[in-house]
């Protein structure tokens, strides 16, 4: 394997350890990933982030074949998520994580509304996928359904899922989709929360173009 990726080793390793210093997970749980050409670098399954060195982290192809040894530590259980979203988006990295108000949210609604603005960096309006056991294929499939034409999705009863063009960017829409969920606890807690409309955020979407293309 090469040194390009060898960096997405290492940015795995590091990703890990990401996870439990913003607080988005407890324990194992949660996974980042990825992708460099047509190998994905995954995080390897119940290992403790600060124990996981690169030679834990396992590198498959786009279709599932293991690339590093066969006798070291499995990947993910959340693999087959991770590698149709490769396959089915433009995403370079993916994250996803158990963050508390993520999943709080993921328990009660069907979509996060938009409360703010910054909902549009995520696509809009962020949807949940239909409860399905971790790991399985009917779970990958709900998440590619909720993911359509957004980078974030929470997951029922379980958490949340990002990705973007490098794992710094899908950690950056984590983040983001925690706070937004902290502010719907914060607000539906006070009351009847007005969410914008679509309107409100098509015209944050003109406004942030004409500023990136200026």
């Amino acid at each position: 394997m090469g040194s390009s990726i060898d960096a997405a080793i290492r940015a795995v390793v590091d990703g890990g350890l990401r996870l439990v210093s913003d607080g988005l997970v407890e324990g194992t749980a949660g996974n980042v990933s990825v992708r460099h050409g047509d190998l994905v670098a995954i995080s390897p399954s119940s290992m403790a982030y600060d124990r996981v060195r690169p030679e834990d982290v396992c590198v498959l192809d786009l279709d599932g074949t293991l690339v590093t040894r066969a006798d070291g530590p499995r990947p993910s259980t959340e693999t087959g998520m991770h590698l149709r979203i490769y396959r089915e988006t433009r995403a370079r990295a993916v994250v996803h994580h158990h963050g508390l108000a993520s999943v709080a949210v993921s328990t009660v609604v069907d979509v996060l509304p938009a409360l703010h603005y910054y909902i549009a960096r995520l696509g809009g309006p962020v949807r949940v996928a239909a409860y399905a056991r971790y790991g399985t294929d009917r779970l990958a499939q709900n998440v590619l359904h909720a993911l359509d034409g957004r980078t974030a999705a929470l997951m029922q009863n379980h958490g949340a899922i990002t990705y973007g063009r490098s794992l710094d960017e899908a950690f950056d829409k984590a983040l983001l989709l925690e706070w937004l969920c902290r502010l719907q606890v914060a607000a539906a807690s006070m009351g009847t929360p007005r969410a914008l409309s679509e309107q409100d955020l098509a015209e944050v979407a003109a406004a942030s173009y004409e500023r990136a293309s200026s």
